[in-house]
């Protein structure tokens, strides 16, 4: 069977995305993996499907690059926003395996798109260490602050944490360096951020829920007194590109309203027989 298959990237974090409407297509583990390997198949950090909705505009079904399903994604998320987009789709309330989004395209062009999701509220940041905290922003993270992240052994520790037995389940590791740390961080952002993501199993050049945990972590460890109510707005350098996290905080550990802006760009098409 052949199938057309798209491919997105939203700051350097990319994608396999089928429009799967109709409900003609049926992927296994191993068509996944397939697909999403960089040698043999067309090469991506995972695979999406836009499904039909009973109750919204379409949903979200993401599945790992090693071929299982995951948790949410955010630059999935903004991609499959951006790929709706340009199939003609005018609203982005959607579901996906976390709950309901609503996005917006801020800018919509048919390569480019900048597009802001938002995501689940956060009630929980529960502090693993002095620097480092654990959160769900969809997807389980680990955010430890770092030295000179730069030249930080990403993909060692970042295995080491994501198989650690204090996460049940594993999960995805933020490194993250403040503005303290100027050499390496542009004016302007507030974060550099790398991230170690399970079911790839490697650094990746962004992460969507990454960021967005650790903006907040960010918030929690070092702005409270700052900004300790109202609208906090963080601005990211990931591997890939820059990406925005604006949030409402309401005091204690309850995060709302919180929006993942960034460009969700198409790459290419191609037919796949699976």
């Amino acid at each position: 069977m052949k199938i057309k298959a798209y491919k997105y990237q939203g700051a350097g974090n990319d994608f396999v995305i089928i429009d799967n409407r109709e409900d003609e297509v049926s992927l296994s583990p191993e068509n996944i993996r397939q697909m999403c390997h960089r040698r043999f198949g067309v090469g991506a950090d995972g695979l999406m499907l836009l499904a039909k909705s009973e109750k919204y505009d379409f949903s979200m079904k993401f599945f790992n690059a090693d071929g299982s399903e995951g948790s949410m994604c955010g630059n999935g998320g903004r991609c499959l926003v951006a790929f709706a987009y340009h199939r003609g789709i005018k609203s982005y309330h959607f579901e996906a395996i976390d709950g309901e989004h609503h996005a917006t395209v801020l800018v919509g062009t048919p390569v480019k798109c900048i597009v802001e999701l938002e995501m689940i509220d956060v009630n929980e940041v529960r502090e693993y260490s002095p620097k480092s905290f654990f959160l769900n922003t969809g997807s389980p993270h680990l955010v430890n602050f770092v030295e000179k992240l730069k030249d930080y052994d990403v993909l060692e520790q970042g295995k080491f944490w994501r198989h650690h037995p204090g996460f049940p389940g594993g999960t995805n590791v933020n490194f993250v360096q403040g503005n303290w740390g100027r050499s390496a961080i542009p004016d302007g952002v507030d974060l550099y951020v790398r991230t170690f993501e399970r079911g790839v199993e490697d650094e990746t050049y962004a992460c969507g829920t990454g960021v967005t945990a650790s903006a907040i972590a960010y918030h929690k460890l070092f702005q409270r007194n700052l900004y300790p109510y109202g609208t906090v707005s963080t601005r990211i350098q990931t591997v890939g590109d820059i990406l925005d996290v604006k949030f409402d905080y309401n005091g204690a550990d309850s995060y709302t309203n919180i929006k993942l802006k960034g460009p969700a760009t198409y790459v290419f098409s191609c037919e796949v027989e699976i």
